[in-house]
């Protein structure tokens, strides 16, 4: 045999070598790139399972139960929550859950609304002040909500009650009636809410003014648009990513508010998420609250949807993912 026959298999076991070894660190990157995902995702994935699908699987369950003699659920499954949910009774069909689920969803927008139109003022605000106020101003917006809500919620009820300046004002106006206050009333609650959740718009919207190319309104302003034009055109569609953010944070948690409604309205502003609470404690109905839980959830998530849509209908670009 010559000497470039040995050659030939010597080559062929170098190069099978190499592959052997360039596969075998690949196989690690892999490995190690699967731990490292593991790692990474292994926290948020098991928070999302233990706190929010467990749960909503507890409810579903629940929810397609039977009530049981003291309100507690048992078997057959049945659909008698959901039933009971849309206004079917043993007297026939009452308004008065659908009601209380229009309030809700009328609460929820009015209350964002109006958050929003206080919220774009101040975070603008903010951001022309001196770098150095801005961090005290944006203190001087949070630092109320490190109190309890419920202590908040009471001092409300404080300002808002008969014979206090407010309500002798509303009176004087002739908004109410003399000797009476503006708590409890549905005005009440939605002023609570707007003050609770006013700083989850404010610093997402802060953010987005930070961010502002103020070369687009120059050019609006030299163009001679009108500043609502100039607003429209050149800061609305820049700062709607954080306004996105700021509705979801404030509507979801507005849309179950509890405490506010139950402080607050007194009993005229019932939400749907004091017909849940009501249901899991004085009502006695586990599975008609469940059911109420469940629509709560399913609203929340077409109101993503629709956010999502309306965000990319109003211009946003790949950033406004909700």
């Amino acid at each position: 045999m010559s000497t470039s026959d040995t050659r030939i298999p010597t080559r062929q076991r170098a190069v099978a070598n190499a592959g052997g070894a360039a596969v075998s660190t690949r196989s690690r990157a892999m490995v190690m790139e699967a731990r490292h995902l593991l790692f990474t995702v292994s926290p948020g994935a098991a928070w999302i399972i233990v706190f929010l699908v467990l749960p909503s699987v507890y409810l579903m369950a629940v929810a397609f139960m039977s009530n049981g003699p003291y309100g507690l659920p048992q078997m057959p499954l049945s659909v008698d929550s959901f039933k009971q949910l849309s206004g079917f009774g043993f007297l026939g069909w009452s308004p008065g859950n659908l009601y209380t689920l229009l309030r809700s969803l009328w609460q929820t927008f009015l209350s964002t609304v109006l958050v929003v139109i206080v919220a774009y003022p101040i975070a603008y605000y903010i951001t022309t002040c001196r770098e150095k106020w801005r961090p005290i101003m944006l203190l001087a917006v949070v630092v109320p909500s490190w109190t309890n809500q419920v202590i908040r919620t009471f001092g409300w009820m404080n300002l808002l009650a008969p014979n206090t300046p407010l309500s002798d004002l509303a009176s004087t106006l002739g908004l109410i009636s003399p000797n009476m206050g503006l708590y409890p009333s549905n005005f009440a609650v939605t002023l609570g809410l707007v003050y609770n959740f006013l700083p989850f718009m404010v610093l997402p919207l802060y953010a987005a003014f930070e961010k502002l190319d103020t070369a687009q309104v120059e050019a609006a302003q030299d163009l001679y648009a009108s500043p609502l034009k100039a607003f429209w055109h050149a800061v609305f569609p820049q700062t709607l990513p954080g306004l996105l953010a700021g509705v979801v944070l404030v509507a979801i948690p507005a849309f179950g508010m509890y405490v506010i409604p139950e402080l607050l309205g007194g009993g005229k502003g019932m939400m749907l998420g004091n017909l849940v609470a009501t249901q899991f404690s004085g009502g006695s109905n586990w599975p008609l609250g469940a059911a109420g839980a469940i629509l709560m959830l399913i609203a929340t998530f077409i109101g993503l949807f629709a956010m999502r849509r309306i965000g990319k209908r109003l211009g946003g670009g790949e950033e406004v993912v909700i």
